[in-house]
């Protein structure tokens, strides 16, 4: 609701949209800088829906630590919110009708590291009732119609149209009133989503190779996994706690994957994302068409959700929605954040923690500019901070689809990814050092280093799918794997001083023993396979997957599925 103290001629910032993204930028800017004059401009009107039709409702370590320990919003988490059992996988198997019959990879109990589901709808409204509270000025019902850049040290200037409210509506019009304001800006800031205001008018625009598409909606009641079988081996997997529903769940099969995350409002959120070349869009494109493509696929899944149509929220299909930026950020004081920038994939869940990333990394422009500081080339570094973790973790997804229903290699897979991601963007992100520009100088050889080992890696991962090896149904149990629950922990360990570059060079030479690890199981499955500049790796005692490899071998020869696949630490 637009409240009646009036809009300001000029602000030290304007955000262009108060979704997730320009809310926690907003709110992280006024906790470090609180005299600064912040003005965010929302063309949705406020409240929204609970369940809210957004991506990113599924949170992993970064953006939950953002979100809970940056933006101090833990107790709004705790209690608001959802707690996440995190990422859960199963598999193809002989019988995808039977989900106890598949390969399952998750969690029996938390990570130490905490995650949660959000509802995008109720976690927006409150946020935009702590941006007001903390002295923004947040006008909702608004549409942004104009922007003018300052160059050289000059003001911006942002037009916007405000919307009167029903009540606010002259008894004898049946169109809505609208009131123009023009203001001035020493910050823009670009939050608006897809709409993507700043990148359209500056050209910024650009492909990432990723073709991908999805299909998304919500249910107004749960979808609750843990019903759907009795088998008594299955739910002892998890202690017979019947909690794998607060997981993000994920049904893989060649070319795509399908989601089932449920929200604290009570809705529950199902999205199938599928490779372009293997699953046309055309497939997925509207609801019918949709449950039609799961009945085939992932006919449990159907199953579950059929004649639900009436408990039916929304639908939304997108086709190619990955996609990229040339940068984020400018000298001439402006800045793109959240999906008005890049998107990568939902699979890991990494939409929070770019919005994490490019708003610290905006915020502290901002901060050291009003602050009176000349940025220079903290500019440029900033834009290839950012996209140096966005190219690498893109290329978790490039090409790498067709092998999403490969029990074996999927699993490693995910491991590896897990591995790096904790080792590398969550430890700069956790112990504070994504501004730390010295710090990257003085780790970029061995940062580049882990950046080829990475792609190496993925490349490996594609190349071993061609062995084709049919595993007996397991659970692997990632926080049982010690050096996975190890990584997790150790993200919230504080670290001050050298201790964090001891600690990023020991991670480091762990991600090149794990990736030894896999190139000898690799060849153990196809003893052809090339491993290019993997050749160089030392060989690896083999204690890292020790606990994984015997359940993850050719069908007859690993350990029984009734058999828990890794103890908890």
């Amino acid at each position: 609701m637009n409240e009646a103290a009036p809009i300001a001629p000029a602000y030290d910032v304007v955000v262009m949209g108060g979704g997730l993204a320009g809310l926690s930028f907003a709110l992280q800017l006024l906790k470090d800088r609180p005299a600064t004059r912040l003005l965010v401009v929302e063309k949705a009107r406020h409240p929204v829906p609970e369940a809210a039709h957004k991506v990113g409702e599924s949170s992993v370590e970064v953006g939950a630590h953002y979100f809970a320990r940056v933006l101090g919003q833990l107790d709004h988490l705790k209690a608001e919110q959802l707690p996440k059992l995190g990422l859960r996988y199963f598999f193809d198997g002989d019988d995808r009708g039977d989900l106890t019959t598949r390969t399952e990879l998750g969690g029996n109990t938390f990570f130490p590291t905490e995650s949660f589901q959000i509802d995008r709808g109720r976690f927006e409204n409150h946020l935009g009732v702590e941006v007001r509270a903390a002295g923004a000025r947040f006008v909702d019902g608004a549409a942004v119609r104009g922007i003018e850049l300052g160059e050289r040290g000059a003001s911006s200037f942002v037009t916007f149209v405000v919307k009167a409210g029903e009540a606010e509506r002259p008894v004898e019009t049946e169109h809505p009133v609208e009131t123009e304001h023009r203001v001035e800006a020493r910050w823009v800031i670009d939050a608006s989503g897809r709409s993507s205001l700043l990148k359209r008018k500056l050209g910024l625009a650009k492909k990432n190779g990723h073709d991908a598409n999805a299909a998304w909606w919500r249910y107004d009641e749960r979808v609750a996994i843990d019903t759907w079988s009795d088998d008594e081996v299955w739910q002892d997997h998890t202690g017979g706690r019947r909690q794998r529903w607060l997981s993000t769940v994920h049904f893989m099969g060649a070319g795509y994957w399908v989601w089932f995350i449920p929200l604290s409002s009570g809705s529950h959120s199902v999205g199938i994302v599928t490779d372009a070349a293997l699953h046309p869009f055309g497939k997925i494109a509207t609801y019918e068409k949709a449950l039609t493509w799961l009945r085939e696929h992932e006919p449990q899944a159907a199953a579950q959700i059929e004649g639900r149509k009436g408990q039916l929220q929304d639908f939304l299909a997108l086709k190619d929605f990955s996609y990229s930026c040339t940068r984020l950020y400018s000298a001439d004081r402006w800045a793109v954040v959240g999906e008005a920038g890049a998107f990568l994939d939902p699979f890991y869940s990494p939409g929070n923690d770019y919005i994490a990333i490019a708003n610290t990394l905006a915020v502290d422009l901002v901060v050291r500019e009003l602050a009176g500081e000349r940025l220079g080339a903290r500019v440029e570094v900033y834009n290839r901070v950012f996209f140096n973790f966005y190219e690498n973790h893109l290329s978790l997804y490039e090409g790498q689809m067709p092998l999403f229903g490969d029990a074996k290699v999927m699993s490693l897979k995910i491991i590896w990814d897990f591995a790096y991601y904790w080792a590398v963007p969550a430890s700069f992100f956790f112990h504070g050092r994504l501004t730390d520009m010295m710090g990257f100088a003085r780790h970029k050889e061995a940062l580049d280093r882990v950046s080829e080992l990475n792609r190496a890696v993925q490349g490996l991962f594609r190349d071993w799918h061609a062995a084709d090896v049919k595993i007996d149904p397991v659970f692997v149990n990632i926080p049982g794997i010690p050096f996975m629950y190890a990584l997790n922990k150790g993200l919230r360990d504080p670290l001050e001083g050298s201790a964090f570059d001891d600690r990023l060079v020991a991670d480091l030479a762990l991600l090149g023993r794990l990736a030894a690890e896999l190139v000898t199981e690799a060849r153990r499955d196809l003893p052809g396979i090339e491993v290019g500049a993997l050749e160089e790796l030392p060989e690896a005692p083999g204690e890292l997957l020790a606990t994984v490899l015997p359940l993850l071998q050719a069908r007859g020869t690993a350990p029984s599925v009734a058999a828990e696949a890794v103890a908890v630490p």
